[in-house]
């Protein structure tokens, strides 16, 4: 750990406390800071640097961007608190305001960013919608199954929007939310941004996911273990990530032969059975509590709910998983 003078030395600059006070509200992205300070990119990264070594800030790369926010750690929060605790002069009450009024343009584009996003992809979305129960009724019946269920530390695997962090975040006491796509990943971040729970968002696959074993109490996949080339793997990999007596809960279609689906959206499984599904989860030491399936279309939606045993060894394909990953 860093010690006293130099955690001091590295807040012992302007720029670097407007850092600081920008990343309270979120995590940005290094070029949204050099904007949000007026400075040059190569300037606020050295900022950074400086802030991360001291373990004040964490940096995390998303495709091309890199995204910063504060640092977890007790030091990080213990000289905030002390910083709040000194008088502000009328210069630097402006400046703090400037900065957060910047602040909400830039909110203001990553929302026109989501919805340009959401334009081009509207067509794509609404033809698979249109194929099935709105999505209104699935996300009732979600919280409805989950209602009586400790959430916990929640894992959203594919999180895309973002959706189901949302509307099970309320009730947990932490969010981490992963997808491979760092477009998505924005996209998520416009929309919890807001919210009040604690959200880490974080880019990741499904096969090689970016946290330790027995780290989560829920996992959630909506829409996802379709385009999964081997989802026993995908489920093993959501076991080993999963506390004793945690909860997993996949929302996905029942076998189908829709094949335009594989053709035109990428989906590589055309939906799953029962059998299917309590066979996966019992080879990794999960039991099938329920199966639930909502009809109104085309394709059925079906949503499975289960338990990981409190004596289930790791999975067994976990370092299979892991060197795929690689």
């Amino acid at each position: 750990m860093p010690g006293l003078i130099e955690l001091l030395r590295a807040m012992g600059d302007p720029s670097r406390l407007r850092i600081l006070a920008l990343l309270r509200h979120q995590e940005l992205a290094v070029g949204e800071i050099a904007l949000l300070l007026e400075q040059s990119q190569p300037r606020v990264s050295r900022h950074i640097r400086i802030l991360e070594d001291a373990r004040l800030v964490e940096r995390h790369r998303e495709g091309s961007w890199v995204f910063v926010r504060l640092g977890r750690g007790e030091a990080a929060q213990t000289l905030l608190r002390f910083a709040d605790s000194l008088p502000a002069s009328a210069l630097d009450r402006a400046v703090a305001e400037a900065d957060r009024n910047r602040l909400v343009a830039v909110q203001a584009e990553r929302e026109a960013a989501a919805e340009r996003y959401f334009a081009a992809h509207a067509d794509e979305w609404d033809a698979i919608r249109s194929l099935h129960v709105a999505e209104a009724e699935v996300e009732r019946a979600i919280l409805a199954l989950m209602k009586n269920r400790r959430i916990g530390h929640l894992l959203d695997i594919g999180t895309g929007t973002g959706r189901m962090a949302a509307i099970l975040g309320g009730n947990a006491s932490k969010v981490t939310a992963v997808d491979r796509s760092p477009e998505m990943l924005r996209v998520a971040r416009t929309r919890l941004a807001g919210e009040s729970f604690p959200v880490d968002l974080l880019r990741g696959d499904f096969m090689g996911l970016p946290l330790e074993p027995a780290s989560v109490d829920s996992v959630v996949m909506h829409q996802v273990l379709h385009f999964a080339t081997a989802p026993d793997l995908v489920i093993a990999e959501a076991s080993r990530v999963l506390r004793g007596s945690g909860h997993l809960l996949i929302v996905d279609f029942a076998s189908h032969d829709r094949e335009e689906l594989r053709r035109d959206a990428a989906h590589v499984r055309l939906g799953f059975s029962d059998a299917q599904m309590r066979g996966w989860f019992a080879t990794n030491g999960l039991i099938l509590e329920s199966s639930e399936a909502l009809t109104g279309g085309a394709l059925t939606v079906k949503i499975w709910l289960g338990r990981r045993r409190s004596d289930a060894p790791s999975s067994p394909s976990t370092p299979h998983i892991r060197k795929a990953a690689a």
